[in-house]
């Protein structure tokens, strides 16, 4: 263990500037070689000073070194493979090869749950996919090590199409790449032969970026971090979801002796070490400022736009249906589970993870509006220009996306988009949960209720028939006028809905244009938009 030790603090040593000149994900501030350097070189210096015998032992005090070492979001999780490899390995003197694909798995599991809110194309994902490549392994140590590292080295390429930040600039994701390295020293060690795989930094089919820009103005958030002490197990799940609401990049991680390196994304210092307070005892605490690099715009035609990398269009919606919709649409969603409300910590990595200057949101409710509304000035993005569009249907967001382009001007854009989700008449088909008193008329449970534009105009006993309602309060929107018209499918809507809608239409007003999509809904049968 103090081979592989010493072999990750030299193979990050070599690439801690190519690791720093790729890191735009958290943010950009050219730190995750450093920090996955200086997690792991004291990880091994705490090794050396320990005389210990056997690998599960040696482990334990690699855990122990790396959560007191670690720096930033990518120590703190580093810190935690070797923490899973450490509760996997126990007491064993030797690890065999399926003992290894065990205690990566482990370390896979450990370094997730450390994570607030895991983001896929990050070094999460490469970690998952070197421990799924060697669970139910047979084979000896070293084919277990090089499974692990091919394969890591195989999803490291795929993180610029999980991260659009990643593939605006040209890289992959620099956390993921330091996982690599690591697993790379592993086989090393096991084998006696260096890899010599040529691993790239470059998103493939993306143009790489220049230089990295020099940070510029730092911004009123910090990277808060500190050892806690005296945390009970329970009282972690209070002390993730604290800090999530204060801002992102959330990691509780322990060392398996007690102690646990805390990390977050905050606007608020005096709130993330309170939060640590009332769970245990914080020290060793270091703030440092974020930075943000400069905007950067193109200027054609005499007329300032914003480059491809500096502005993105994000939604936020329900149903995972629709939000699989949207997302082929190449635009990042977040799919909120009906009846809830989505965390800060999700809003702030939605739009984080583009890496753009400007961000458009289309929420797809009332209150996922409130929500990004409540995010738009969080002071994590006060480097960007973040503007929501205010949408109460996903029928809105869908006009609004409709009509989106990214060649115009973005002020002139965000106007389109609102004019276009504003003008979007909506209706809604729905079966009640329960009593209610409505203009026309009393709601029982069970009863089927039609609205257009968030008024009921009509309610029918039961809900046997739902094509019949449909129609009607189709019509009702058509009779208003329309060329268009756009149907969202929930989860309890027959399955021929779509079919009898368009025949219907095409007998009644065969001028109307009409789209079906299924949306997942499970709150709504029916979503109506038209314009």
């Amino acid at each position: 263990m103090t081979a592989w030790a010493a072999a990750c603090v030299r193979i990050l040593e070599d690439l801690r500037d190519e690791i720093d000149g790729i890191n735009v994900y958290p943010v950009a501030d050219s730190d995750t070689g450093s920090n996955l350097l200086h997690t792991l070189s004291g990880a091994h210096a705490e090794l050396a000073a320990t005389e210990l015998a056997g690998a599960g032992p040696a482990l334990g005090v690699l855990a122990r070194g790396a959560v007191r070492a670690a720096r930033g979001n990518s120590g703190v999780i580093i810190s935690q493979v070797l923490r899973g490899l450490a509760d996997s390995a126990g007491d064993r003197a030797e690890l065999d090869g399926p003992a290894l694909a065990a205690a990566l798995l482990r370390a896979d599991r450990a370094a997730a749950e450390a994570v607030a809110h895991p983001m896929p194309g990050t070094m999460l994902t490469v970690l998952h996919a070197a421990a799924a490549a060697v669970d139910g392994h047979t084979g000896d140590v070293p084919e277990v090590a090089r499974a692990a590292a091919s394969a890591a080295a195989a999803a490291l390429p795929e993180t610029p199409w999980q991260l659009p930040v990643l593939a605006a600039a040209g890289v992959v994701d620099a956390g993921a790449r330091g996982v690599v390295a690591v697993l790379d020293a592993l086989v090393a060690v096991v084998t006696g032969h260096p890899v010599e795989s040529g691993r790239t930094t470059a998103a493939a089919g993306c143009a790489p970026r220049q230089a990295p820009p020099a940070p510029s103005r730092p911004v009123d958030a910090w990277e808060v971090m500190y050892l806690l002490d005296g945390v009970a197990e329970d009282a972690l799940p209070a002390l993730r979801a604290a800090l999530s609401d204060l801002g992102d990049s959330v990691t509780v991680a322990g060392d398996g002796a007690g102690s646990h390196a805390v990390h977050v994304h905050c606007g608020d210092i005096g709130a993330a070490i309170e939060a640590g307070l009332v769970a245990g005892r914080p020290h060793r605490i270091r703030v440092e400022p974020l930075f943000s690099p400069p905007l950067v715009e193109e200027t054609t035609a005499g007329a300032s736009r914003a480059s491809r990398a500096s502005r993105a269009v994000v939604a936020v919606v329900r149903g995972t249906g629709l939000a699989e919709l949207i997302r082929a649409e190449d635009v990042p969603v977040l799919a909120v589970p009906a009846g809830a409300a989505p965390s800060i910590e999700e809003l702030l990595g939605l739009i984080g993870e583009t890496g753009a200057a400007h961000v458009t949101v289309l929420p797809g409710d009332a209150e996922l509006t409130e929500a990004a509304d409540r995010i738009a000035d969080h002071p994590v993005l006060a480097d960007r220009d973040v503007v929501v569009v205010p949408c109460v249907s996903p029928v809105q967001v869908l006009a609004a996306l409709a009509v989106h382009d990214a060649t115009r001007r973005t002020s002139d854009d965000v106007v389109a988009m609102a004019e276009a989700a504003a003008a979007t008449r909506r209706g809604e088909l729905r079966i009640a949960s329960g009593e209610a008193i409505t203009w026309v008329g009393r709601v029982h449970a069970g009863d089927v209720v039609g609205l257009v534009d968030g008024e009921v105009v009509l309610i029918e006993p039961g809900h046997a028939d739902l094509l019949g309602p449909a129609t009607a309060v189709l019509n009702r929107m058509l009779d208003l006028g329309g060329e268009l018209v756009t149907v969202l499918v929930g989860a309890a809507a027959p399955a021929d809905t779509a079919d009898v809608l368009a025949e219907r239409l095409r007998a009644e007003r065969p001028e109307v244009e009409l789209v079906c999509y299924p949306s997942g809904q499970a709150d709504t049968v029916l979503l109506i938009g038209v314009e």
